[in-house]
Order: structure tokens, then sequence, then C-alpha cells
């Protein structure tokens, strides 16, 4: 078994890195990798898209990347399990508005808009712990409960078209998604390599999940 954290310059992913193989090891989950090289993302059993900074910067990245078109065809051909991570989760939405009209994936029916909290006391970003809601079972939430957890640094949103695809939600001034999902796409808008046992727990579950 092969997961592929994919590399297409969008930050860090040294803890991500860490996080994944440690509970790949835990679980018997096999070998987990960083990589850039399509080759590679071709023929991973499982695939993580993270990603850090603007929605448009990373979309661009994405595509400009060798592993587009490969990431594409493992998830909407071979039907890949996939996660995608904060901004990575945001590039599953068919739209980003973060400083100009962006084209996301188009996996989630969803846009991607900037958070304006009903509290004016309430800062922009979404940063720290939160508390989830969980609003639909999945294979991937097992024995993650409402009020577990999560850590997030955001300033933008996915509001979806189609509410089935919401699986969590934390109160911000309001609902703020938190996890998404379709078929054998799932997304985090948190952290979950830095979301202590519960953030572990949902990496664990994605690793053995069999969708």
């Amino acid at each position: 078994m092969l997961t592929a954290i994919i590399d297409y310059e969008s930050g860090n992913l040294h803890s991500a890195q860490k996080a994944f193989q440690r509970m790949a090891t835990e679980t018997g989950a096999g070998e987990v990798v960083v990589t850039a090289d399509p080759d590679v993302v071709a023929r991973a059993d499982r695939l993580v898209l993270p990603g850090d900074g603007a929605f448009p910067a990373c979309a661009a990245a994405l595509r400009r990347s060798g592993c587009f078109e490969a990431m594409v065809e493992a998830v909407t051909v071979k039907a890949r399990p996939f996660l995608g991570i904060c901004v990575g989760m945001q590039l599953l939405a068919r739209v980003g508005h973060e400083y100009e009209d962006t084209a996301g994936l188009g996996w989630i029916d969803g846009e991607v808009e900037r958070i304006v909290p009903a509290e004016p006391a309430l800062k922009v970003p979404h940063m720290g712990w939160n508390d989830l809601v969980i609003d639909t079972p999945h294979p991937v939430l097992t024995g993650v409960v409402s009020g577990d957890h999560a850590y997030f640094v955001h300033s933008y949103q996915m509001r979806l078209s189609d509410p089935a695809q919401r699986l969590a939600h934390v109160e911000y001034g309001g609902d703020v998604t938190a996890i998404v999902g379709q078929d054998t796409r799932i997304g985090l808008q948190f952290h979950p390599e830095k979301s202590a046992a519960t953030g572990l727990r949902m990496i664990a579950n994605f690793l053995t999940w069999a969708p």
C-alpha cells in the first residue's frame, strides 16, 4: 500500500508526512511518501493534497505541477481514496473567490468565500482550536464525535450547494464548514497533523478506508 502526499510547493510538508507515516506504521497501512513525481501519484493507492496560502496561487501551482493530470485520473477514473487538507480541501470546490474568481476541481458542489462572522469581535483568520459538530457519519470519522476539537488556520470557507456533502462544521459567528465528502473524496479544512488525537484518528481512518 502506498499513500502519496502531493508536493506542489504549497508549504512545508514535514509535519504532515511525519503524522501520516506514524499512523501508517501503527495501522499497517504501508508506505507514505511526499512526491512531485506523476508516476508515483499515478500508482499510489491513496492520495493526500495539502495546501497553505491563497486559493488562486495554490490552484495555479497545482495545475502547473506534473502531478495534476495523474491526480485527476487516479481520483476520477480509478476512484482512489483522496484527502484534501486546508486549501487542499478548498480546491475541491467549483470556484474560489479569494482575490479573484478561480476555478477549482469541481469535485464538491461548493464555492470558497471569505469568512464573515456575525459577531464583529471575532477575528479573521479563524485560528486555533475549535469543536467539531458532526453532521453526517463517514468511515473517516469513525470514533470522532461532536465536541472533539481540531486546529484551524484559515480566512476562507467552503459554502456548499448540497448540504449532504458537509460532514462536519464548527461554530465561529455562524456555521463554518469543517469537513466535506463525496464518493472517494474527503476534505478537512483544519490540519489533522496538528489536531492531536482527533487528527491522528482521522488520518488512521483514512489510511485504512476502503470505499
